[in-house]
C-alpha cells in the first residue's frame, strides 16, 4: 500500500511539473544552469547543477528543469526509511517515515518546484543517514562520508550549516565523546566537507567575498518585533508541514530529545538536535523578520525520521496501550488528512479554474508572464528592437525562459547578481535599439538617472490569472545607450538591493 501510495503520489508531482509555469526563482535558477560560473550571489551551484541534470535528459521543459526535484524526494525517503528500517527494524515505523513526506505540503508537492533546499535535502539526509551508520558499526570512516555529504549540503544552500550544533552534539554529548575527540576521523571529515564546498570559496575569495556578506545581511537583519512575521511563521508550518502533522512531528521530536540527553543516546541527541534548534532559531528570528517560504525546508525530514522512530520506541518503553492508541491514530490521521490536503492544493492548481486567495496566491502571484513576453515580442516586431531590459531579476529571469535564447536580455541594474555570466549578446545589443519591460513602478526608478538612454513609451501589459489582474508592467524603446556588464563596484548598477531588508520594508509599507 505504500509503495502504491509513493508511485501515485510521484505521478502526481510529474503533472504537476509540466502543468504549471515555472515561477520566478524557478526560471532564475536555470538561468544559473546555463552558466559555467563555480558559483552565484544568492546561492551556491548545487540547484544549477541539479537543473542541469534534469534538462540534460527532458530538455529545457519544465519537467526538465523540475525532475531533478522528483529525484531529490525519491532519494530522501529511501534514505529515511533505511534510516528507520536500522533503527527500529518496524515495518510501521517504516512505512510511517515514508509516507510522512507525502502528507506535508512542503514535500509531497513542492518538491516538485526546485529551489535550493531542494538539492540539499537528500545530501542533509545523507549525512545523517551516514552519522547513523557511524553510531551503529563505531566504524570511523562513516565521519569520511558524513564529512562529504555535509560538504555537498552546503554546496546547495548554506543553512545547511544549521546542523552543525546537532553534529557536535553527537559528537560530543554521549560518552564516547573522548574516543572520536582523539580520532583523526572528525578533523578528517572537516577537510573533506570543506573540500566539497571549495568551489563556493573559490568563487568567493575571488568576488569580494560577496555571497557571504549577502547572506550575511539576511542572517543579520533586524526590525521592531511584529506578530505578523511571528504568524506568517507558525502559520506556514502548520500549512506546509500540516495542520496535524506538525504537532506530530513536535511532539515525537521532544520526546526523543528527551530520551537522547537523558540516556547520552547519539543517534536521538542527532535526529532531535538537528530540528529543534533549526525549528527554535527561526521562530526567534519570526519575532523581527519574515522567514522565507522554504527556509525551514531542510529540517523536517528528520523530524519525520525522530517521529517515526520515537512510534517504535514508545512501544518498547513499555507505555500504557491506551497511549500508544492514541499515539497511532494521531500518526494515521496525520498521513491521511495530509496527503488529501496535498491532493486538494494539486487539484485547485491544475484542475480547478478558481483564484479563491487573489493577489496573495503563491502560484497566482507569480503567474501570467506569457502575456508579458507576447507584448514584449510585438514590440519587438514593431520597433525593430533587437534585445530585451529588466531592472529586476524576477522580470529578466521569466524573459530569459520564455525566449529561451531567441532574444539577448540583460538586466541593467543588480549586475553584482552576474558576475561570471557569459556574454548575453552584446553583438545584437551595441548599437541597436531594445525594449524596456519592466513593472510599475520601476519605470520610475531613481536608478534611471544612472541610464542615460532615450525612452519611449510603448505601452503597458497586465499579467493576469485567472482573470485577475496580478501585476502591469511598462514597455519603452531604449536607444542611444549600450548597457554595461560590468559597472565599477561603487555603482547603483552593480549593487543588489539587500532583499531581506527591501522585502520587509516594502511589506511593511
Amino acid at each position: 500500500m505504500a509503495a502504491v501510495i509513493i508511485a501515485a503520489m510521484t505521478v502526481l508531482r510529474i503533472v504537476y511539473a509540466c502543468a504549471i509555469e515555472l515561477r520566478t526563482d524557478e526560471a532564475y535558477y536555470w538561468t544559473w544552469s546555463k552558466e559555467a560560473a563555480l558559483s552565484f550571489l544568492d546561492h551556491p551551484p548545487g540547484i544549477a547543477w541539479l537543473i542541469r541534470f534534469g534538462t540534460a535528459i527532458f530538455g529545457d521543459t519544465t519537467l526538465g528543469v523540475r525532475f531533478g526535484g522528483i529525484v531529490a524526494m525519491l532519494v530522501m525517503q529511501l534514505l529515511l526509511g533505511d534510516l528507520v528500517r536500522r533503527l527500529t527494524h518496524d515495518t510501521r515505523a517504516i512505512v510511517v517515515a515514508v509516507l510522512m513526506p507525502e502528507a506535508a505540503l512542503y514535500y509531497g508537492l513542492l518538491m516538485a518546484k526546485v529551489a535550493p533546499d531542494v538539492a540539499m535535502i537528500p545530501c542533509a539526509m545523507a549525512m545523517v543517514w551516514s552519522l547513523v551508520r557511524l553510531a551503529q558499526s563505531g566504524d570511523g570512516r562513516w565521519w569520511l562520508a558524513a564529512g562529504l555529504f555535509a560538504g555537498l549540503s552546503v554546496l546547495s544552500k548554506f543553512t545547511a550549516i544549521m546542523f552543525a550544533p546537532a553534529v557536535a552534539a553527537f559528537l560530543l554529548v554521549p560518552d564516547w565523546r573522548w574516543r572520536w575527540l582523539r580520532s583523526p576521523y572528525p578533523y578528517l571529515a572537516m577537510l573533506v566537507a570543506i573540500a566539497a564546498f571549495s568551489p563556493v570559496l573559490i568563487w568567493n575569495a575571488q568576488h569580494d567575498w560577496a555571497s557571504f556578506r549577502f547572506q550575511g545581511v539576511r542572517a543579520t537583519a533586524s526590525y521592531g518585533i511584529s506578530l505578523r512575521t511571528i504568524g506568517d511563521y507558525i502559520g506556514l508550518q502548520f500549512g506546509l508541514v500540516g495542520f496535524v502533522m506538525l504537532p506530530v512531528v513536535l511532539t515525537g521530536l521532544v520526546l526523543t530529545a528527551r530520551r537522547g540527553y537523558r540516556m547520552h543516546e547519539p543517534v536521538a541527541i542527532l535526529l532531535s538536535t538537528a530540528v529543534l534548534v533549526p525549528f527554535l532559531y527561526f521562530l526567534v528570528k519570526s519575532l523581527t523578520l519574515r522567514v522565507g517560504d522554504t527556509w525551514p525546508m531542510f529540517m523536517w525530514p528528520v523530524g519525520f525520521a525522530a517521529a517515526a522512530v520515537n512510534l517504535a520506541t514508545m512501544t518498547k518503553e513499555g507505555w500504557s496501550a491506551r497511549m500508544l492508541k492514541s499515539t497511532l491514530v494521531w500518526v494515521n490521521t496525520a498521513i491521511v488528512s495530509g496527503i488529501a490536503f496535498v491532493v486538494l492544493v494539486f487539484l485547485y492548481y491544475v484542475v480547478a479554474p478558481w483564484n479563491l486567495l487573489g493577489k496573495i496566491d503563491p502560484i497566482g502571484a507569480e503567474a501570467g508572464y506569457e502575456q508579458v513576453a507576447a507584448r514584449a515580442q510585438a514590440a519587438l516586431d514593431e520597433t525593430g528592437a533587437t534585445w530585451i531590459a529588466t531592472t529586476d531579476y524576477r522580470t529578466y529571469a521569466m524573459m530569459r525562459w520564455l525566449f529561451r535564447g531567441r532574444v539577448p536580455v540583460i538586466e541593467l541594474n543588480e549586475r553584482g547578481r552576474f558576475q561570471d555570466f557569459r556574454d548575453p549578446g552584446m553583438d545584437k545589443i551595441r548599437g541597436h535599439a531594445g525594449i524596456y519591460v519592466g513593472r510599475e513602478p520601476d519605470d520610475r526608478s531613481s536608478l534611471w538617472e544612472r541610464i542615460p538612454a532615450k525612452r519611449e513609451q510603448l505601452g503597458e501589459v497586465e499579467r493576469r490569472w485567472r482573470g485577475l489582474v496580478m501585476d502591469t508592467y511598462v514597455l519603452e524603446k531604449l536607444t542611444g545607450w549600450t548597457p554595461e556588464l560590468s559597472p565599477p563596484k561603487d555603482s547603483p548598477l552593480f549593487q543588489w538591493k539587500v532583499l531581506a531588508g527591501e522585502t520587509e520594508k516594502r511589506e511593511r509599507a
